[in-house]
């Protein structure tokens, strides 16, 4: 196995271990049995940063494991895929929109904004079919817009932070 290889794979399993403890941290209950937390940030950040593959697996690993530990193990199948989603399809958005013309911080609020359309959706999907709670499960919307939003918002400034202290060019 290449270096290169080895540190992809060290970078997913310290995201992974990012999303799990950033998802377990802060939690503010919403009235779905879910909660809000700081996970998309790590997810997003691990989509931006090493791609749609390793940063794909990471987030979906690193965000099911935190459903597991904190006793939400029913969402942990959907939160993998859905996690694992959102991640590749930021990753595709950023990468496709990184040239010259395209202001960072365009790059980061289209792929950023599409993987929480990906969240809302897959979360209100997976409530309301697999878990059947039907309609009802829109009550949850809200609740991950706003996390959606805060993660987004975090993950920007964080990666700008990462980007001028030069830390992304050893990655």
């Amino acid at each position: 196995m290449s270096d290169a290889k080895i540190r992809k794979l060290v970078m997913a399993a310290l995201f992974a271990a990012l999303c799990t403890v950033m998802t377990m941290v802060i939690q503010v209950p919403s009235p779905m049995q879910g909660y809000v937390n700081l996970g998309d940030c790590a997810v997003l950040l691990s989509a931006w940063i090493l791609g749609p593959l390793y940063g794909g697996a990471a987030a979906g690993t690193g965000s099911m494991l935190a459903d597991i530990l904190s006793g939400y193990a029913h969402y942990a199948p959907g939160t993998f895929l859905i996690k694992l989603a959102m991640a590749a399809a930021a990753a595709l958005i950023f990468r496709a929109l990184q040239r010259p013309s395209v202001p960072l911080p365009a790059a980061q609020a289209v792929s950023g904004i599409a993987a929480e359309a990906i969240m809302t959706a897959g979360y209100f999907g997976y409530a309301s079919l697999l878990l059947g709670r039907g309609l009802a499960a829109a009550a949850s919307v809200p609740g991950n817009l706003i996390q959606g939003a805060f993660g987004l918002t975090a993950a920007a400034a964080v990666y700008i932070l990462l980007d001028r202290s030069r830390v992304l060019a050893k990655v």
